[in-house]
């Protein structure tokens, strides 16, 4: 197909990708949410074994994500394009995968039959269906466009897609999965498995529809068939050689753990600190909402601040603001629940910030990779970010499950007074360490400021002989 003959870069290309990450998140945000607490909390799991699994399933992905990535680089480009094909044909196993999770049915079987089944459900879902089509999926953002301004526009609105369904799924399921209960007297609020197991499948529908729509709504236009001839003749040890001395590359893979890692922690402690320590599992709703609204701030003001200061300089300024916000919360420590979810509305806009253009960030490592080594490996560099994404929710799995285990958590302990205080500082402390570092990563060790990438724009115009690729 020639180029003259496919649709221009516009709105629906944009919300194609929208709806790419909103069924991503369907699954994602619901296990890295929810996961955890259902598996405490319903099925009687250890949350240190639960942390370890998932800890152990992203060392699997070391494998499977470099993997998927050096397959999709050696594909050949199909008239729907390289990458699309693969979101198309694994839709409906990760959508499946998702929902054999979250099954109440199986809480009276013995503990081992329960962890096994953890594990085997787990690993299919997030190292295998997961992997086969998130990698496309994010790959495909630099074969949509070869504009900065258009790869930013799709930043935004993929973090969007995932902002409306974590709003779906943050917002909908502490509304819904609790119900009340007496313990010691005291009314408390307790997940209901039998509507985790509904919620999760219901879910699962919404996201093959949303995988179905972003394959129908984009469009692949940026072709290199012989960049796939080249990357059959670089071998995969001579890829991971030329990752390890890209700066910029291993410098936003820390940035991306260290983000997850704060991220996902405050998502995951969310489920504890709402019913446990403020004993208000539906206020755990509305403060979604109010961090949704963070969210949307900073998509409002990401795309003219970037284009006038530069992604990764705003990047580093956002997330050392959430670091302070972090820290105060900790000591202020406010006994008012709404007061609190203030407080974390204003974390989530600085963390909002580097969310909107993280993914613009790895398209601008790809095209100075191109640079250094004369070869573009959009889905091998992509692979490689995906897997450090997984170590950043790997580490807050394991660590919070850890920590949560250290405090005495369990279904007999959960609002005892000491433990629920802990939930408390793990919810502010992790977050607060974890955007710190991030904010200083960003600012003294990514290499790509706003001058560096608008020149290697142009010497890939230059390399390919004009402002497009074909």
């Amino acid at each position: 197909m020639k180029e003259k003959t496919l649709r221009p870069f516009g709105m629906r290309d944009k919300l194609g990708y929208l709806f790419g990450d909103f069924g991503n998140d369907f699954s994602f945000i619901l296990s890295s949410s929810f996961l955890m607490k259902f598996y405490t909390d319903v099925m009687g799991v250890s949350p240190v074994v639960v942390g370890a699994i998932m800890m152990i399933a992203r060392f699997v992905d070391a494998f499977t994500d470099v993997a998927m990535g050096r397959i999709c680089d050696r594909s050949r480009t199909t008239p729907n394009g390289k990458f699309k094909p693969w979101i198309l044909r694994m839709c409906g196993p990760v959508a499946i995968a998702s929902f054999l999770m979250y099954q109440s049915s199986l809480a009276n079987m013995g503990m081992t039959f329960k962890i096994v089944y953890l594990f085997i459900t787990y690993i299919l879902w997030g190292s295998v269906f997961y992997t086969s089509i998130n990698i496309p999926y994010g790959s495909m953002a630099s074969a949509i466009s070869n504009d900065p301004s258009d790869r930013q526009s799709l930043s935004t609105f993929r973090t969007m897609g995932g902002m409306l369904a974590g709003a779906l799924v943050t917002v909908g399921v502490p509304l819904v999965a609790y119900d009340k209960i007496i313990v010691n007297g005291v009314e408390q609020d307790s997940m209901n498995g039998g509507k985790v197991t509904i919620i999760a499948g219901i879910f699962s529908v919404l996201s093959i529809v949303c995988y179905l729509l972003c394959y129908k709504l984009t469009t692949e236009r940026v072709k290199c068939e012989a960049n796939a001839e080249a990357v059959k003749n670089n071998s995969t040890l001579r890829m991971l050689k030329n990752a390890v001395t890209n700066r910029p590359l291993i410098s936003i893979i820390v940035a991306s753990i260290l983000m997850l890692l704060a991220q996902l922690t405050m998502q995951a402690m969310a489920n504890y600190v709402f019913p446990n320590f403020y004993r208000n599992a539906k206020a755990q709703s509305l403060s979604m909402v109010m961090m949704g609204a963070g969210m949307m701030l900073a998509a409002i003001l990401v795309k003219p601040l970037s284009k006038k200061f530069g992604k990764a300089e705003i990047s580093s300024v956002s997330n050392l603001l959430a670091a302070v916000v972090c820290f105060a919360l900790y000591f202020v420590r406010p006994s008012n629940v709404w007061v609190y979810s203030a407080f974390q509305m204003v974390c989530w806009l600085g963390l909002g910030v580097f969310s909107m253009v993280c993914w613009a960030l790895i398209t601008d490592v790809i095209d100075y990779s191109e640079l250094k080594n004369g070869i573009r490996e959009d889905g091998s560099v992509y692979a490689l970010y995906s897997f450090a994404r997984k170590l950043g929710q790997a580490a807050s799995a394991g660590l919070s499950g850890l920590l949560l285990q250290m405090i005495g958590y369990s279904q007999e302990t959960m609002f005892d007074e000491k433990v629920v205080n802990g939930i408390f500082d793990i919810s502010t402390l992790v977050p607060a360490i974890g955007f710190l570092l991030l904010g200083l990563v960003l600012w003294f060790w990514y290499p790509l400021r706003k001058k560096q990438v608008d020149a290697n724009v142009e010497a890939l115009a230059a390399k390919h002989g004009t402002g497009k690729e074909n």
